[in-house]
């Protein structure tokens, strides 16, 4: 199962080949060396009704995909222990196969994010976290969709959209101005909601691999090492926005 793609999912957009994920990464890092070196003479943009447009329209995308993990899994009676891949072109079988690719295409989208910051000029916000984590997760779902759409890899596309309509929310909020900020007082608890995303699905994949469950472990690994490593990229990043600024 772990070494042959999904002849499902393989026909679909971005996911035959690698060739596209991988040209759209290389011109991502493309835009975040050489964007602020484009933008440093030039003013910067406001782009306020675009941005509201987009996370408002990335807030019903993700609450789109929530829905659509958690009705297919309750459905498709998914055990959160241990849940191997339909294979199946049942309805759920492929109505789950759907989401996880939205979720995969998601992340294509939300590349978007760094070049509204660029175009911006907050170059602050295009941190190493910034980019390591929208970079990462292109090629993940990627492996996702093409080699395990469904099964344990679900829980991640559910808890992530569910997060996200709340960073999306903040975002929204954020983009109609100034005069929002005192209504933005919740920023903190969002970044904790990350956290505990990422602990929880760190524990769900950890699992997994003590136990004999026929999802393939090289998938189950991975996702184990990546939380950990986005645990303590966030924990640094929550250190130093909330407490060492205090200080």
């Amino acid at each position: 199962v772990f070494c042959f793609s999904d002849p499902r999912t393989d026909p679909w957009p971005l996911v035959h080949s690698p060739l596209p994920v991988t040209l759209l990464f290389a011109f991502y890092l493309f835009v975040v060396a050489l964007g602020p070196f484009y933008m440093r003479k030039r003013k910067q943009l406001k782009l306020r009704g675009l941005l509201i447009a987009y996370n408002l329209a990335m807030m019903t995308l993700s609450s789109y995909m929530f829905y659509e993990f958690l009705v297919t899994s309750v459905l498709d009676n998914y055990s959160y222990l241990c849940q191997p891949v339909d294979y199946s072109r049942s309805e759920l079988g492929m109505r789950m196969a759907r989401a996880c690719w939205w979720f995969f295409f998601s992340k294509v989208i939300e590349l978007l994010d760094t070049v509204f910051f660029i175009l911006r000029k907050k170059q602050e916000q295009v941190t190493f976290l910034h980019v390591y984590h929208h970079g990462t997760m292109l090629f993940n779902w990627w492996s996702g969709v093409k080699y395990v759409p469904g099964g344990q890899a679900f829980f991640i596309g559910m808890l992530n959209s569910f997060v996200h309509i709340f960073m999306y929310g903040y975002y929204a909020l954020a983009s109609l101005g100034p005069q929002m900020h005192h209504y933005l007082w919740w920023k903190r608890y969002l970044t904790i909601m990350q956290l505990c995303q990422f602990v929880a699905i760190a524990a769900h994949s950890s699992y997994n691999l003590f136990t004999e469950c026929p999802f393939p472990d090289g998938f189950n690994i991975a996702v184990f090492l990546y939380s950990l490593s986005l645990i303590a990229l966030f924990l640094h990043f929550y250190y130093q926005t909330y407490n060492r600024g205090k200080k």
